[in-house]
């Protein structure tokens, strides 16, 4: 039984070495990485079985032991059995998520370069903003797939109306966009639109807690208004049926468009409207 548990965390491992989550940009220490695996080894078949099918449990857990000093597996039980309050780790429906740090906003603003663009630019992964109505997300292409896991196949899909010559492919489902606001600089250093979704009519998880794109992620990545290398960021949150999309005029504008803050949230990532009086929606 030890030997088949050994060769599954192998298995596991492949796939926490994908890439350990840059989006989050925490480097995992490989002694608490090789820690956390030693007392999964040890732990119950549930514990053993549900990590073996969500590999990016064992980076959190690793993160935590780091953090902490502990791996975490008791928060991570109280999360399953739905005492997760306080916990360093939240588990909805089965799914790990990271209580988001809303309180990060006060801390001081990271200008560290964002690190060039990946891969040759691709309409698949071309994101616009014409208005609220006319423009572009990058989503993942797969049913129920995280928005942090659609860093490598993450698609752009466009509003139903939008005529964009950058709409060759995929398009959002009517009444995924619930509702949406455009704001643009005066002196037309960025534009963006913000707004609320609804998740159910999307291949998006609902339990989700969302993740960012942007110029390094999916590779390609660009917004047209700024063109290939100007700086973009988007975060779609579908547990908090909210998105939000600023796409800079220049390259590495970690002003305007800061790609370190994707932790956050929209409105503290971008702000802007996410409230609708009139038509009865928000998702602040």
């Amino acid at each position: 039984m030890f030997l088949a548990r050994y060769f599954s965390l192998l298995l596991i491992l492949a796939g926490v070495c994908r890439g350990v989550d840059e989006e989050r940009e925490e480097v995992v220490d490989t002694t608490d990485l090789s820690m956390c695996m030693n007392k999964l080894l040890q732990a119950d078949d549930d514990m053993f079985d549900w990590v073996s099918t969500n590999p990016s449990l064992l980076v959190s857990l690793a993160l935590n032991l780091n953090r902490t000093g502990s791996c975490g597996f008791d928060d991570l039980l109280s999360g399953a059995t739905g005492d997760a309050s306080g916990s360093p780790l939240r588990v909805q429906d089965g799914t790990r998520t990271i209580q988001r740090r809303q309180d990060e906003s006060n801390a001081p603003t990271d200008l560290r370069p964002t690190p060039a663009p990946t891969g040759p630019a691709s309409l698949d992964t071309t994101v616009h903003i014409t208005d609220e109505h006319n423009f572009a997300l990058l989503l993942p292409s797969r049913q129920g797939e995280l928005v942090s896991d659609a860093e490598s196949d993450g698609v752009s899909f466009c509003t139903p109306t939008s005529g964009d010559s950058s709409c060759t492919g995929q398009r959002m489902q009517g009444g995924f966009i619930v509702a949406a606001a455009l704001q643009h600089a005066d002196d037309g250093s960025w534009v963006q639109v913000t707004g609320c979704i609804d998740p159910s009519k999307s291949l998006l998880d609902p339990s989700d807690a969302g993740g960012q794109m942007d110029v390094r992620f999916p590779n390609g990545a660009q917004c047209t208004f700024g063109g290939y290398g100007a700086s973009f960021i988007e975060l779609v949150e579908p547990a908090l049926g909210r998105f939000c999309l600023r796409c800079c005029a220049s390259e590495n504008d970690q002003v305007n468009c800061n790609s370190h803050r994707d932790r956050e949230g929209c409105p503290n990532a971008i702000p802007g409207t996410y409230d609708f009086p009139e038509v009865g929606v928000s998702c602040s």
